[in-house]
C-alpha cells in the first residue's frame, strides 16, 4: 500500500514549483493632465496609488520585525525530548516554530526554532539530533543544537559541511538532577540521566563566542508563504477563501477543523482544540491512558498554543541496514497530501521540497485535487507543523468541537527508548545520497 501512495506521490511531484510567491507593487507618479485640444475643462487629476514601505517580516511568524529583531542572524534549532518521562518540557512556548516528527520505536520528538537564541531562559530536555529534522532547517542554514545525533544525522553533517553550526553537546548544555517529571520521578528515583539536559540562551551564546561560531545570515524570504502583512486585514480567512467552494473527488478542501487529532504511531498522538476567543489551537497529548494538556513548564504550566496548525503526510520507515535501531526514514522528494488549519477551519493542502537544500514549500489544490502551481498562504504567527507517517494519515480526525467526545480515554502513550544514537568513531561507510537512494528502494 505504501509504495502505491509513494507512485501516486511521484505523479503528482510533476506539477509545477515555485520556489516563492513575488508581489508586485507599482507605483503610480500622477501630475496634472495636459487638457485636450478639443476640450473646454482639464482633466480631474487621478489620486496616486498609495506607496507600501518595504516588506521586512519575521523570517519564522511573517509578522512584521520589531525593534528588537535580530537582523542578520541565524535562527535557532533546538532537539527536546518527547518520551513520556521527559514530560513537562521547558521553554518550548518561547519558539516561533514548534516541529514534532516520528523516530525511532513509534515515539516523537520536538524540534522548536527560534528568530533568537538569546530568547531561550531555558529549553530541554536537549535530546539527540535526527536527520528527518535536520533536513527541514538544512536550508536555512540554523544553528543546529541537540546532545547526541544518529549515524545518519552524523553523516549529513560531513556531506554538508555543517561544522560547528551542528553542536553535538547541547551548547556546553547542563543537567538539572532534581526535576521531577510528571510521574513523579527524579534523578535516582526512576529518572533516566538522559530526561535531565538541558541548555539556555546563555550557555548557547558561550557555545557561539568560544567556538566562534559564525551566526551572521541574511535571509531574503520567510520560512512560509504568509500573508502580507502590509494589508489592511492581513487575514486570510479560510472559510470565505477561494478554495471554500472548491471541491474534489474526496471532498471538500476547506471543512471544519475546531477539532484536530494526529496519529503518529500507534501509542504517540497529538490533538488541538480551538479556543475561537483567542484565535489560537491549545494542544494536547495522550499519556496515561488521557489527554493531557501540553504544557511548559518554564513559564507556570503555559498551555501550547498556535494560530496555525500544519500537518503534512509522507512516507515514513526505517532506513533499510538500520532495523536494530528502527532509524526512521522520512521522504522529503516528491511532496504529498496535507492540511492547514486556522480560524477552526482545515485546508487540504499540497506540499513540496525536493533536495535537502530545497526549503519546504506549501501550495493550494486545483480542481482535481492535485498540486496546483498557487503558493498557499499561512497567516502570519507561530506555527505547529508536523511530518506525519502516510499510513497514519486514515486516523486523521477534524470537525467541529461538538462532534468529539473530549473526555473520552485515549491509548497510552508508549515509554519506550530505543538508542540510536552514533558511538564514538561509528561511520556510516556511505554518503546520505547513497542511503537515501537505497531507503527510497526499501519498503516499510
Amino acid at each position: 500500500m505504501k509504495r502505491y501512495f509513494v507512485c501516486i506521490l511521484a505523479v503528482l511531484a510533476a506539477c509545477v514549483v515555485l520556489a516563492a510567491c513575488k508581489k508586485s507593487e507599482e507605483t503610480t507618479a500622477s501630475g496634472p493632465s495636459s487638457p485636450a485640444a478639443s476640450s473646454t475643462a482639464a482633466e480631474p487629476t487621478p489620486e496616486p496609488t498609495p506607496t507600501l514601505p518595504p516588506y521586512e517580516a519575521n523570517v519564522l511568524t511573517g509578522e512584521p520585525k520589531g525593534d528588537d529583531y535580530p537582523e542578520g542572524q541565524r535562527i535557532t534549532a533546538v532537539m527536546v525530548n518527547n518520551l513520556v518521562d521527559a514530560r513537562p518540557q521547558r521553554g518550548l512556548s518561547r519558539a516561533q516554530m514548534l516541529f514534532e516528527i516520528k523516530v525511532e520505536g513509534g515515539i516523537t520528538r520536538f524540534m522548536p526554532v527560534f528568530n533568537d537564541y538569546h530568547d531561550i531562559e531555558e529549553i530541554g530536555p536537549v535530546r539527540s539530533g535526527r536527520d528527518q529534522f535536520f533536513r527541514l532547517i538544512l536550508p536555512w542554514q540554523a544553528l543546529y543544537i541537540h546532545e547526541g545525533e544518529s549515524v545518519v544525522m552524523q553523516q549529513y553533517a560531513i556531506d554538508y559541511e555543517y561544522g560547528k553550526l551542528n553542536n553535538n553537546d547541547g551548547a556546553s548544555g547542563y543537567r538539572d538532577y532534581n526535576r521531577v517529571n510528571w510521574r513523579g520521578q527524579s534523578y535516582g528515583n526512576g529518572l533516566a540521566l538522559e530526561h535531565t539536559m538541558y541548555t539556555s540562551g546563555e550557555n548557547i551564546a558561550k557555545y557561539i563566542e568560544n567556538n566562534n561560531v559564525d551566526m551572521n545570515r541574511t535571509y531574503n524570504s520567510t520560512f512560509f508563504n504568509f500573508v502580507d502583512y502590509r494589508l489592511d486585514n492581513p487575514v486570510r480567512d479560510l472559510a470565505n477563501s477561494p478554495d471554500s467552494a472548491l471541491t474534489t473527488k474526496d471532498g471538500p478542501v476547506v471543512s471544519d477543523g475546531e477539532y484536530v487529532e494526529i496519529s503518529h504511531s500507534a501509542s504517540y498522538k497529538t490533538r488541538f482544540l480551538y479556543d475561537s476567543a483567542n484565535n489560537v489551537y491549545l494542544m494536547q497529548q495522550n499519556f496515561s491512558g488521557n489527554w493531557r494538556d501540553t504544557v511548559d513548564e518554564e513559564y507556570n504550566d503555559y498551555q501550547l498554543q498556535f494560530p496555525n496548525v500544519i500537518v503534512l503526510f509522507t512516507d515514513i520507515h526505517t532506513y533499510p541496514g538500520h532495523e536494530a535501531t528502527d532509524l526512521q526514514y522520512a521522504e522529503y522528494s516528491w511532496g504529498g497530501i496535507g492540511y492547514y488549519c486556522y480560524g477552526g477551519k482545515c485546508e487540504k493542502i499540497y506540499w513540496q521540497k525536493g533536495t535537502p537544500l530545497e526549503a519546504l514549500r506549501l501550495y493550494y489544490l486545483d480542481e482535481n485535487g492535485q498540486c496546483s502551481d498557487t503558493p498557499c498562504e499561512i497567516n502570519i504567527g507561530k506555527s505547529y507543523v508536523s511530518i506525519v507517517d502516510v499510513d497514519e494519515a486514515i486516523n486523521f480526525k477534524s470537525g467541529l468541537l461538538a462532534d468529539f467526545d473530549l473526555d473520552a480515554a485515549t491509548v497510552s502513550a508508549s515509554n519506550t527508548s530505543i538508542d540510536a544514537d552514533a558511538k564514538e568513531g561509528e561511520s556510516l561507510n556511505v554518503s546520505t545520497d547513497d542511503l537515501t537512494n537505497a531507503a527510497r528502494g526499501s519498503e516499510g
